[in-house]
Formats: structure tokens, sequence, C-alpha cells
């Protein structure tokens, strides 16, 4: 580590056997990118800068509002009106000034994708909308690309990571997006704040192991948090033959 002020910062995971001198370097050469600044990526950005990821790009087109903040915790009452990127890049800033963030002020569609996360060792999915979310799958599947899968809503909170080429993809647990009056929405069937804490934190948590190459990450196993009964449940999820983006991925 480059200086006394680091060493001091991260000396509580450098003494971690399986992190050390060596993976706290790998992570301050790590870049992840977060595809949603509300309320799944709050947390996952500022555990990422809190642990020395070296840079962290933040993807996001909106604007903070008044009801973004019972759980979008990178964003305050004085950031209303501000764009979120912004708001995102100076809590950042605050909390790591050795990190380096990225942004990016717009929603990530099928012409601009590949361009914002090809140079992004890692993808969290922090949207909260399926095409958005569908988008991200293929697209991570074909450039390779490991990403985390959150979803939210109500008590209820989900994760996935997928390795293209090693484990399922989000395709293979759900074929299609449903149609638009089913999906559900925070905005219309509510969010307890703390449910988003818990699932970026977890996806932040399993963006540092693949920085680091430690221990196991959520592949083919998706863990459900139901918060009103507190009760987690990892449900395993097998590779789908038929898919049409990770089995065609696997055979090119």
């Amino acid at each position: 580590m480059p200086d006394h002020d680091e060493k001091v910062r991260y000396s509580r995971q450098v003494i971690l056997e399986e992190i050390g001198v060596e993976g706290q370097e790998r992570l301050l050469h790590g870049k992840v990118l977060i595809i949603g600044a509300g309320g799944l990526g709050s947390p996952a950005a500022l555990y990422l800068a809190a642990a020395g990821v070296g840079t962290i790009g933040i993807a996001d087109a909106d604007a903070v509002e008044l009801s973004n903040l019972n759980r979008q915790i990178l964003h305050g009452t004085p950031d209303i009106g501000s764009e979120k990127v912004v708001s995102a890049r100076r809590k950042l800033a605050a909390m790591n000034p050795g990190v380096k963030v990225v942004t990016y002020r717009c929603m990530v569609k099928s012409d601009n994708i590949a361009g914002i996360i090809s140079d992004y060792d890692f993808i969290i999915d922090a949207t909260d909308n399926f095409d958005a979310k569908f988008l991200i799958n293929d697209t991570c599947i074909r450039l390779g690309k490991a990403f985390s899968h959150g979803g939210v809503l109500r008590y209820h909170g989900q994760t996935i990571t997928v390795v293209p080429n090693v484990s399922p993809c989000y395709r293979c647990l759900f074929p299609d997006p449903p149609p638009d009056d089913v999906a559900l929405s925070c905005s219309r069937d509510g969010i307890l704040g703390v449910v988003p804490g818990i699932i970026g934190t977890i996806q932040a948590c399993e963006a540092i192991k693949h920085l680091l190459g430690i221990s196991s990450l959520l592949t083919g196993r998706l863990l459900t948090c139901d918060t009103l009964n507190m009760r987690f449940r990892e449900i395993a999820v097998a590779g789908n033959p038929a898919c049409p983006v990770c089995a065609a991925a696997g055979d090119s």
C-alpha cells in the first residue's frame, strides 16, 4: 500500500488471513460498476468505498426525491433535486477520498451498456425494473462479466451471483420479463427501507470476494430474505440447457 494513511484505514482488513497486503492491493486495483444509485446501490457503493475498491462506477439517470430517503442512504435531505450520481460521488469522496468514482448520468440501454461495463471487473445490478435486469444479464454473459443480481419488494429481498461459463444466469431462473400488469414496484407496493440495505450489502460482499478470489460466491444459489419473519432461505438454481443466453454463450 502506498502510504501510511491507507495502511491505517485498511488495517482491520489486512490482518485477515484471506486478504493481507496483497489482497488489499487487489482491491485498490479493482473496478466495480454499480448500475442504480438507489436502495440497493447505496449500501453497496458505501461499503465498496470503505473497503478500498479503487474504482467505483455509478450509473443512474435520476435525481434525488424526498420519497427516496427511507432507503437510499447515499442521499440526504440537502441532496433533493440533485442528480443521484453527483450526490453519490460526493458521499463516496467523503467516505474515502482515495477511491476513484466514475459517474454515468444515463439509463443503461442496449446501445450504451456494453461500452459502460467493458472496463469493469464486476457489475452490481442495483436496478428496479425488469428490462434493465435482463439487459444487464444478457450483456454480462455476452462480455464475460461476473455480476450480482439484487431485487427487493415490501419486506422481501433476493440476490444471486452470476459468473459466465461457470454458473446459471438470471434467465435460467426467469426466462422472460413478466407482463407489465404483473410486475410489481416499490412505488406501488412499498418497501421497508432496511431490506435493500441487507441485500445491497451482500452484493458488495460478493463483489469484494470476487476481486479477492476468495471463498465461494452465490453462484447457483438464490438467497432470499423475508425480514417480516426474519428468515433467510437458499434455493439451488440449476443451469437451463435451453437457456437462450448462457447456454448459447457456453457453445460459442
